[in-house]
């Protein structure tokens, strides 16, 4: 069940008897394009999010950024600033594994009932949402996954990650035949260096196609514009990194790309 409103880019999908608000960005001939979700950060759906949203669409994607605090607050979208933070640690604590798996298979069954034909999907997800894209690429046919600084994947300290870290999920991106790339900065101060390894290590026991890219410089949130941390030139060679892989997975090598003026620009 859905209700949609595209004028005005807003979207409700029902997931577990839970009205999940989303936000909408269609690209031209919309019904033949295919779909990338866009997970969100600990900072719910804002400006950012919607911004790289409405840049996917620009490249000729249509994209869906889905609110997974849909449960304890519809809507959320909250500043980057340490109260912002304080409110979105209070949503995380609440979001359960079994209800963003729910979350995105809604989203995924919307997508289908959408397209004309039989279509891929790609996941792009920033922090908590890097996290949630690489979940989801263990549980679905996910063609694509460009995972940000996803945090908390080899640890099980929050409910998205319990009862066993999601990094102990990892075989299942190969065994939907995913492809992942992890990017993180060499200064993040989320993601440690012992992490990394960690998914290094579990990604090529499994078989995944995947790669990992660090920025040296780079700290967490790196790629958003709207944060102390931003580093436009490990943004901009992410972006271009991004937009070929989703051109390679999803069959969409004839579109042309603007590689270098990514989100924000």
């Amino acid at each position: 069940m859905s209700t949609t409103s595209l004028g005005s880019k807003s979207l409700s999908i029902l997931s577990d008897s839970s009205p999940m608000d989303c936000y909408v960005a269609k690209a031209t001939n919309s019904a033949a394009r295919p779909w990338v979700i866009v997970a969100m950060e600990l900072f719910g759906v804002n400006d950012h999010i919607r911004d790289i949203a409405d840049r996917l669409s620009a490249q000729g994607y249509n994209a869906i950024a889905p609110n997974f605090y849909h449960r304890t607050l519809p809507g959320a979208s909250f500043p980057f600033s340490e109260d912002g933070r304080k409110q979105g640690f209070e949503h995380l604590h609440m979001l359960k594994r079994h209800g963003v798996v729910n979350d995105v298979d809604a989203v995924m069954n919307w997508i289908r009932a959408q397209s004309e034909q039989r279509t891929t999907v790609a996941f792009l997800g920033f922090s908590l949402g890097g996290h949630i894209a690489y979940l989801a690429s263990t549980q679905f046919a996910i063609a694509a996954c460009a995972c940000f600084y996803g945090g908390w994947i080899t640890s099980n300290d929050i409910p998205l990650s319990q009862p066993d870290a999601t990094i102990t999920l990892t075989p299942g991106i190969a065994a939907h035949n995913g492809r992942i790339i992890y990017f993180a900065g060499g200064r993040d101060h989320v993601i440690s260096r012992e992490q990394l390894d960690q998914l290094s290590l579990a990604l090529i026991a499994a078989h995944a196609n995947h790669e990992i890219v660090i920025y040296p410089e780079a700290q967490h949130g790196f790629f958003c514009e709207m944060r102390e941390t931003f580093h436009r030139s490990s943004r901009d060679d992410a972006w271009t990194r991004v937009l070929s892989l989703f051109a390679e997975a999803l069959g969409q090598e004839d579109i042309p790309r603007n590689a270098i003026a990514g989100p924000g620009a």
